[in-house]
Parts: C-alpha cells; structure tokens; sequence
C-alpha cells in the first residue's frame, strides 16, 4: 500500500473538520529545505475553530496512517489555543512562523500574526538547552563505552539541538543560516564553543561523512561539552524587549 502523502491528509483533514477548519500547515525541516529521510519527518500544524468530538474521530484515521508513514501525528490546536500558547511555546511559534507551508488557509484567516516575547522565547529556550543536556548526559552514562549507540543517540538529539540554536540566533535578532552546517558554527561563536562535534553530527545526519563507531565516543564528549557551554550562556544572557 503506497504510503499517505501531503496531499492525501490535507484532503482527509478537511474532510474531517469540514467548517472548523482554519489552516493546515507544514513547518519543520521539510519546510525549511533540511529534511533527511531517515531523521527527519513532515510537521504538520492544523488550526480549527473548535475541536469537536466528531472530527477527532473522522481525523483519527488519517492521523494514524500519517504516522505510518513515518511522520508525527498532526499538531491540532484551536485558534485560540494557538493564539494564548504563544508565551509557552514561544520557541515554536518563532520556528514555525520562520520555516512554513501553507498547504491549506480559509478565507481571511492570519495564522502568523502573533508576536512572540523575547522574554518568553529566552526563557523557554534556557529550558529547552537544559533538559536536551541532561537527555544527551543520561545517554552517556546509559551506553557506556558503546560508540554505535551513541552515534544513535546524537543522531536522534540534533533535531532539537537545531531548533534550539535557531531559536537562539532569532533571540540575537539574527536570521539563521538555512544550512544547519553554517548555522552550527555561528552559534557556537556567539556562545564560545567548539563547533566540530556539531557539524560532525549534521553532516552524519545528512549521510554525507558518516561518523564511526569508535569515534561515536569522542564525539559525544564534544557534543555535551557544547551543550554545558551553551546552558551557561543562556543563564547569563541579557534579554530586553
């Protein structure tokens, strides 16, 4: 059975929805020109009026055959619930509004008007650095010596490592460079890191210059090295709207 496409879910979704349905919109990676079979997935964000048990039960199928294919379920949320989620989730509204697709929009709606803090985006994104650095040093201690798993773990880590030094760039008022390769050494300048375990992983990512497993372990000292760094910069990082 071929498997679904964009195309297919948008259908379904509005199926679904029917009049509730404000926007459906695809960000992430594939929206941004980054996306890596294998490590990346297609993000969809879907926006309603009201979410309304019916239409959750007609969208559930479409979702579950969505993440068969590999995907994330759809991020459903009403238009209200977008608009107040903006100081929680400050690191997603600048993302997604930077790095997006409309792949389907009602009559007059405006999804992206929403002004994201700067206070709210450091304050998440001190958060976010944080738990990623306690996740990669967990892994550390739970693999040992075992390079192909922590090869595995940093491969699975970088995504939100991405997001995190884009989301830092755009706090600095920069525009993040779309390739992750550059976007990776200019934060490590600002923030005083070595960049190289970083490129390492995004090229490994990319399936360009794979890492080995007996470097795996070299490499993820740098990586949570960069991390402890990064964390230390954010604690001390003046923000003024």
């Amino acid at each position: 059975m071929a498997k679904m496409t964009l195309d297919d879910l948008v259908t379904q979704v509005r199926g679904a929805f029917d009049a509730d349905l404000l926007a459906v919109v695809l960000y992430g990676s594939a929206a941004g020109g980054e996306h890596h079979e294998g490590h990346s997935d297609h993000n969809v964000l879907v926006l309603v009026r009201e979410v309304r048990g019916g239409a959750v039960r007609a969208a559930g199928a479409a979702s579950r055959a969505w993440n068969g294919a590999g995907n994330r379920i759809p991020l459903i949320l009403t238009d209200a619930e977008w608009r107040s989620s903006v100081d929680v989730f400050a690191m997603e509204h600048a993302d997604i509004a930077a790095r997006h697709r409309v792949l389907f929009i009602a009559d007059g709606y405006d999804p992206f008007g929403v002004a994201v803090s700067k206070r709210d985006l450091r304050q998440q994104l001190e958060y976010e650095a944080m738990a990623t650095l306690l996740r990669v040093r967990a892994g550390m201690l739970a693999t040992s010596d075992d390079g192909a798993k922590r090869v595995e773990l940093l491969a699975a880590s970088a995504g939100q490592v991405l997001v995190i030094f884009r989301a830092l760039l755009r706090l600095l008022g920069e525009t993040p460079d779309t390739d992750n390769g550059a976007m990776c050494r200019r934060t490590a300048q600002l923030a005083g890191f070595d960049a190289e375990p970083f490129e390492a992983v995004v090229a490994h990512r990319r399936k360009r210059d794979t890492i080995a497993a007996a470097a795996g372990g070299n490499v993820m000292t740098g990586y949570h090295a960069g991390l402890q760094r990064l964390v230390a910069f954010l604690d001390t990082l003046p923000v003024s709207e």
